[in-house]
């Protein structure tokens, strides 16, 4: 397995860049849509995320 950016500010960044916007706070995630992709990527809000979360939304997004 790949090792992936468990930082979630560094995520984030990386999500806006390739062009995905905040639709929404959750509860205890922020919740980012593509316009382009119909995917919606929910990121939890920790300063780390575990390995098997960023690895799912690494998948969802793409960067997999």
């Amino acid at each position: 397995m790949p090792n992936v950016e468990t930082n979630t500010t560094k995520i984030i960044r990386r999500l806006e860049l390739d062009g995905w916007e905040l639709a929404r706070h959750g509860a205890e995630h922020d919740i980012y849509k593509h316009a382009a992709k119909r995917a919606v990527v929910s990121v939890p809000r920790h300063r780390t995320l575990s390995p098997g979360v960023a690895r799912q939304i690494a998948k969802t997004v793409g960067w997999l």
